[in-house]
């Protein structure tokens, strides 16, 4: 059986709604698992929870058989979890350079952002936007960015974060043009090959398709269905719960 990151027994509740109802799953290294559901159907809530975001009431990660408590982001970093937001995190204020020399430095911010003369950590930074083709905007304050290029650089934060074992993906493709969308699937897919366990929600179905080597669907909180993309996507209740009669 292959290498997973487990999530076990997770229960999330908010104000007596319950996200999360008691769910397990399983994402294998080396592997990307999609997971799809209708607004509200919990998807979101498990990535929060497992990146430390918005921690379970009860429920635990293992890594590599490991059972590793998540209570903060903090946390889901030192145990070699990263992610991005459906809703882009960068700090507005600081240049798209400053914004990934902070994942480069454990330390203050004050302290990382001294570092921006050190060649080899800016080459990291520089080749990690021109992958993500941000690369001539490194001195451009992250404010003055478009929507899909937060959403660039938040991949960039992705890339040099080498030690990060599962990646959590929340829509990492709205609001970017076909050329971007196929610069982030070739990202994921490298990602892939190096080993790490790919999660991804999406509601782009045709990404999914191509995409996902398992897929989960959510519907109120619960797994409705797993399994095959092209098999769990024809099943009767899950175009019922998605699509809709």
């Amino acid at each position: 059986m292959r290498p997973s990151c487990t999530l076990q027994s997770a229960v999330k509740t908010f104000g007596g709604v319950c996200a999360v109802d008691n769910v397990t799953l399983s994402f294998p290294f080396g592997m990307i698992t999609g997971i799809i559901g209708p607004n509200g159907s919990g998807k979101s809530t498990i990535v929060h929870g497992m990146s430390g975001v918005v921690p379970f009431d009860s429920g635990i990660v293992h890594i590599g058989g490991i059972a590793l408590p998540i209570s903060s982001p903090y946390d889901a970093y030192q145990r070699g979890i990263c992610r991005t937001f459906q809703e882009v995190r960068v700090f507005e204020h600081m240049t798209v350079r400053e914004n990934l020399l902070l994942m480069l430095a454990q330390r203050t911010i004050g302290g990382s952002l001294c570092e921006h003369t050190h060649t080899t950590l800016t080459k990291k930074v520089d080749d990690a936007l021109s992958r993500v083709g941000l690369d001539g905007k490194q001195h451009e304050y992250a404010e003055k960015l478009s929507y899909g290029q937060r959403k660039l650089l938040e991949i960039a934060r992705i890339l040099l974060l080498d030690a990060s074992a599962v990646v959590l993906f929340d829509e990492p493709f709205a609001g970017l043009f076909k050329v971007s969308i196929e610069k982030v699937r070739e990202i994921i897919l490298e990602l892939k090959d190096q080993g790490k366990a790919i999660v991804l929600i999406e509601h782009n179905m045709e990404l999914i398709r191509e995409l996902s080597d398992h897929l989960v669907v959510m519907d109120g909180g619960i797994v409705l269905a797993q399994g095959i993309p092209h098999e769990v996507l024809s099943l009767p209740r899950v175009i019922e719960a998605y699509i809709g009669k």
